[in-house]
């Protein structure tokens, strides 16, 4: 029975050069592989070292990308290894198959959606009149499931942030503040689901997963085995349950140890 990775992408596998956290001297940091560019600059990394790893796991497991991200933010990542036959994009709103968004999975998702949490217009006029221009530097929709803003962290109020947060849990919506951006997504938005799903597809008998957010919390619990980095929402929340392992790691060395664990893991082909 084969073994189902899903892993969250950014500041878990995968670093932009802010997130790095290369703290031993120059002489001694990591050689880096660049897996991202965006408008003909490099984006995001990983180290020459996880990519070795991300490859050999790729043949050992059914790898599954997963990520809060859209279908084309998603796309321009290049990891190392196989092309995953299956990718969770849009925390779960959408199940990539072989590149493809699957729409009887999307359907099903919306018309959750609908029947159980406050319509995202309501949520996007909210953030509008609410956010401060200030320290607001865009607000965006994605894919019509859920939105964000991109903020100036050093400016913006925490008592806010928590404002928000009891405003949308009441409408059935979660706040997840993660680097500049802060997302607000509907609670039955989940990777969790999407991977369940995965799982049911390839008959997988051991899952394992990581992620660094309040969005992965659901993903982390749902797994057989899990790992958090020491950076993020969950290390800073000191976040933990009994099948999750909290790493000392922090930055691009974090994502090196978890593919470690994925493929010590895979091969023992049973949980510990």
């Amino acid at each position: 029975m084969p073994v189902l990775v899903a892993s969250d992408l950014d500041r878990t596998l995968i670093y932009s050069s802010a997130a790095l956290a290369l703290t031993m001297p120059d002489a001694r940091a990591p050689r880096l592989l660049c897996v991202e560019v965006h408008e003909s600059r490099p984006l995001s990394f990983m180290t020459e070292t996880a990519a070795g790893l991300l490859t050999d796991l790729g043949d050992a497991a059914v790898f599954v990308p997963t990520t809060t991200r859209t279908r084309k933010q998603y796309q321009r990542i290049n990891l190392p290894g196989p092309a995953p036959k299956y990718a969770i994009c849009a925390n779960g709103g959408h199940l990539m198959v072989d590149g493809v968004s699957d729409l009887d999975w999307h359907a099903q998702v919306t018309a959750l959606l609908a029947e159980q949490c406050a319509p995202l217009d309501e949520v996007r006029e909210h953030l509008l009149a609410t956010a401060d221009p200030e320290w607001v530097r865009k607000h965006r929709v994605a894919e019509d499931l859920f939105a964000y803003l991109v903020v100036e962290r050093e400016l913006l109020p925490e008592e806010w942030v928590k404002e928000l947060a009891v405003w949308a849990e009441n409408r059935g919506w979660t706040v997840s503040l993660q680097g500049r951006k802060i997302y607000a997504v509907p609670k039955p938005l989940t990777k969790s689901a999407a991977m369940h799903e995965v799982a049911r597809r390839t008959g997988a008998d051991l899952t394992l997963a990581a992620g660094d957010s309040l969005l992965d919390a659901d993903l982390l619990l749902a797994a057989d085995r899990s790992w958090r980095p020491g950076h993020g929402e969950l290390a800073d929340a000191e976040w933990t349950a009994p099948t999750i392992t909290a790493l000392p790691e922090r930055g691009v060395l974090a994502g090196e140890r978890i593919l470690r664990e994925f493929l010590k893991a895979t091969r023992a082909g049973a949980p510990l």
